[in-house]
């Protein structure tokens, strides 16, 4: 029988997560990479009621404004939606539908299609309609490379049943299913926010990032920092990160702390 080591749990000490980032601010070009629900943004029944907290919107106006210093939002939601709730100013990084969608220096870049993804798209989208024709308060989201199938608004066991007919029905070759809260994405092309943050990467020309995230998927961005970023966990649950903070406002003072040690690492030139 294969042991399993449990995951070593996130360190929630103030000064621990003070002093990372103090290091992390002295780096010469930071990068400042930011999931949006349920990390700046407290859990809403509708997505598009979700605004971030306003500590954490002008920790953010101060990263934004400093030098050899990018923000950036990463979301599962399509690009359209990140916008609508984010308003971000023209210099902040977008990353929609889990790295699929970009929008750094093209603010007209699209995801397109090949045939054979619009296919599959189609048959996803068929069924998935059906699946939410059958269940009160199931819902499905487009997005340009796939859908998410809501289930906030259910009860619990409709939202189980719910889940599980779509994960039987919906096991299609070339169909990405990701997990999310109260939520099912299925996506015709794969990618994931850890590509996201290796795009931010090679864009910025990083020395380091901060990576915030507070969902299962936010994972695979913790997965792909380096020993010089600061992973930061976002409320509960099973996660890679080394450091945790109770939800968006620790996240909000997170970054506010992190935006006074980048101005003095900056003055300090």
């Amino acid at each position: 029988m294969t042991h399993i080591e449990p995951l070593p749990e996130p360190s929630t000490d103030p000064a621990e997560l003070q002093a990372a980032l103090e290091a992390l601010a002295a780096t010469d070009r930071l990068l400042v990479a930011l999931d949006f629900d349920g990390t700046l943004a407290p859990t809403v029944d509708r997505p598009e009621d979700a605004r971030a907290v306003p500590a954490a919107r002008e920790a953010i106006e101060r990263l934004v404004a400093l030098e050899d210093t990018w923000v950036a939002y990463v979301s599962g939601r399509a690009l359209d939606s990140l916008i609508e709730v984010t308003e971000p100013d023209d210099k902040i990084l977008l990353i929609g539908s889990h790295g699929v969608e970009v929008r750094l220096d093209d603010p007209d870049a699209e995801a397109s299609l090949s045939p054979e993804e619009s296919a599959r798209a189609a048959e996803v989208e068929r069924l998935l309609d059906q699946i939410a024709a059958i269940y009160d308060n199931v819902w499905v989201e487009r997005k340009p490379a796939g859908f998410a199938l809501h289930t906030r608004r259910a009860d619990d066991d409709v939202a189980l049943e719910a889940g599980k007919r779509a994960l039987a029905d919906l096991s299609l070759p070339g169909v990405t299913i990701r997990d999310g809260k109260d939520v099912l994405e299925f996506s015709v092309r794969s990618a994931t926010k850890g590509d996201g943050i290796e795009e931010l990467r090679r864009y910025t020309g990083a020395t380091a990032a901060l990576y915030a995230g507070d969902d299962v998927t936010d994972e695979d961005a913790f997965a792909v920092l380096h020993a010089e970023d600061l992973p930061l966990k976002s409320g509960d649950g099973a996660t890679i990160a080394p450091f945790r903070v109770g939800g968006p406002d620790e996240v909000a003072a997170t970054l506010a702390a992190l935006a006074t040690a980048r101005e003095a690492a900056i003055r300090a030139r």
